[in-house]
Formats: structure tokens, C-alpha cells, sequence
């Protein structure tokens, strides 16, 4: 079968590797049929992403239609339409044991860690396969992933109707943010440097934009706020200055959630947290999100087809690459078809 693998950094092809076989009764094949590309796989394409090593088949935003199932498969039969969920536990350790499997202590992803989805058949245990009840469009199926960690930061902050929430960054994850903030009620404040990205938003229900890069959006919070402050601020530009900036704009009894994994160290004085209270949050991943994602996108209250701005067939993924890296403002999630 075909698959998409990178060789080593800046080295992308499709090769020849062996189709996989059911060897566990709870084994599911899929037909892969699309994929989302993800930061993470270009982190793994420049060589930036610390977690993977080569080669790698890449790809954990993936869905398609169960081809195969071991004799122990009850979830799932031949012919369902399902996303996968990328995540896999151990099961035994502390987080584990807790109900938290999103942040075990042996966590692997599919596609990062181990190879990914990117290919014409994939084999993944029952408990990954997620399935849909209606015919829903096949070259969505992967974006399930992407919206489960915008489902989990909303779960994780508690966002709910009447709070007022401002995501900044607009990029793929800051839209699945926004759009499940905005099914639950919130209003929603939407902060950037690019422009088109910021037009985007709004036609995704933001409530309001900020282009940081002409305006102050510390004045435009306090507007928005009637001069109390953000109450959940979700950092999704992840630099050590937006994480110290998220502290300084967010309320007093505020939320502010973090989901960046970069080591550099924020200068923020322990004065700041306490004197309001704040809750600081990680989000990490996805618990359980995948059900209700595929729900949603059943009945219409998330809308994967607004997050996706190119699609390409698998075999032109050096293109799609390009096109990614070099166009920021005019793409937030490109699709391969399989």
C-alpha cells in the first residue's frame, strides 16, 4: 500500500510499506479516505518537532471506513464511517488510573510518536475507533481530531453560555476554540497579527477581532468586558510573551488556558496570579471529546467545512507542504483525500 512518510527533515515521499494485518481480535483496519495536515506534521516535516523520530509516517488527523475487524470488535462493523482518535494510554499509570488517559506517563500519539494515519490502510485498536451514524462527508472525517482540542479546552475552562472568552490566535485549533465556545453560548473575542485570518473569525461567530499589530488589546478587552477583564483567556499563540500577556488581561477569578509545550521559561510574578485569583489551566490533547465532536458535526452545531481551505490528493503532499508553509494567512487546515 501507499503511504506518506518523511525520511529525515525537509524530505517528504509516498512509499511502498506492507498493508497491516488484524492480529488482535480487537484490531479495526481502516480504509483511510482523508487527513487533516496538523502543526505537528510540519513540525515533523522541518524537523522541529522534538517528539518524533525518522522515518515517520505522519498523520493523526485521519478517518475513512472500517475494511477489517478482529473477531472481538463489538464498537464498529465493515462499511461504518469513522474517525480515529490518535491518543494512546497505558491504562495502569496515575493519570491513567484517575480517568486522565489524555496526559499518561507513557502517552504515544498516532502519526508523532509511532506511524501515523497518512496512509491507505491503517490498523488501530476498538477503543480508537470512533464511528459516525450518519453518511457525513468523507473528506471531513479526519477534522474530528483538531475539534476535540477545541472541545477539550472548552471542557477543561468550563466556557459556557454568558462568558466572555478571548482566544488569541487565530489559527486552526483558536477556530475549533471558537466554534464550540460559540455553541455553547460564549461570546467570543478573537485576537491576532494576521488580518485575513481575523476576517475568518468573524465569519465564524467571533463577537469581536483584535489585530494586536494596530491595535491595543488591552484597551479593546476592557471594552469588551466593561472594564473587569477577560474572564477565560486561552492562549493558543503559545510564546512566553502570550502566556505572561494571557495573566495580565484575564479577570480577577479568572481562567486562563494554556496549551502550548515550549520549554522557554514566562517572567510572570506569583503577585499576579494570586492578588485575582486565577485559575491556571493546562489542556493537553483530548478526553472523551471524540463522541461528542462527531455529534456535533451531525447536527450542525460545528462546522468542520469552514476549517478547511485546500484539499489535495495524497500524492501531491510536497505540494501541499508548500502551500501551508507559505501561505499562513490564506490556509488554516488542509485536507489530503486517500
Amino acid at each position: 500500500m501507499k503511504a506518506i512518510q518523511v525520511i529525515k527533515p525537509f524530505e517528504v515521499a509516498i512509499v511502498d510499506v506492507m498493508k497491516p494485518e488484524i492480529s488482535d481480535g480487537h484490531d479495526v483496519l481502516i480504509r483511510v479516505t482523508s487527513g487533516g495536515i496538523c502543526g505537528s506534521d510540519v513540525g515533523i516535516y522541518n524537523g522541529s518537532n522534538s517528539l518524533a523520530t525518522y522515518p515517520r509516517i505522519i498523520g493523526h488527523e485521519f478517518g475513512g471506513f472500517v475494511q477489517e475487524i478482529g473477531k472481538d470488535v463489538s464498537s464498529v462493523k465493515i462499511g461504518d464511517r469513522v474517525a480515529i482518535n490518535p491518543v494512546v494510554s497505558c491504562g495502569k499509570c496515575y493519570a491513567c488510573s484517575i480517568g486522565h488517559s489524555n496526559v499518561c506517563s507513557t502517552l504515544e500519539v498516532i502519526g508523532v510518536h509511532r506511524d501515523g494515519g497518512f496512509s491507505e490502510f491503517v490498523k488501530v485498536p476498538e477503543g480508537n475507533v470512533h464511528r459516525f451514524s450518519t453518511d457525513f462527508e468523507e473528506t471531513l472525517l479526519g477534522l474530528v481530531e483538531p475539534f476535540s482540542i477545541g472541545m477539550q479546552v472548552n471542557n477543561r475552562a468550563q466556557i459556557t453560555k454568558g462568558d466572555k472568552v478571548l482566544i488569541m490566535g487565530a489559527g486552526p485549533i483558536g477556530m475549533t476554540i471558537l466554534q464550540v465556545a460559540k455553541s455553547r453560548g460564549a461570546a467570543v473575542m478573537v485576537s491576532d497579527i494576521v488580518s485575513e485570518r481575523l476576517v475568518r473569525a468573524l465569519a465564524m461567530g467571533a463577537d469581536a477581532i483584535v489585530d494586536i499589530s494596530t491595535e491595543d488589546v488591552q484597551n479593546r478587552v476592557l471594552q469588551f468586558t466593561n472594564g473587569e477583564g477577560m474572564p477565560v483567556v486561552v492562549d493558543t499563540a503559545c510564546l512566553p510573551k502570550t502566556f505572561e500577556q494571557s495573566i495580565a488581561l484575564a479577570s480577577p477569578a479568572g481562567r486562563v488556558v494554556v496549551i502550548g509545550l515550549k520549554s522557554a521559561p514566562s517572567a510572570i510574578a506569583m503577585a499576579d496570579i494570586t492578588k485575582k485569583e486565577l485559575t491556571i489551566i493546562g489542556s493537553r490533547l483530548n478526553l472523551n471529546c471524540f463522541e461528542t465532536v462527531i455529534e456535533s458535526f451531525e447536527k450542525g452545531s460545528l462546522h468542520p467545512e469552514q476549517l478547511t481551505t485546500s484539499q489535495y490528493p495524497f500524492e501531491q503532499i510536497q505540494e501541499a507542504l508548500n502551500d501551508l508553509v507559505a501561505h499562513p494567512e490564506r490556509e488554516l487546515k488542509v485536507v489530503l483525500t486517500f
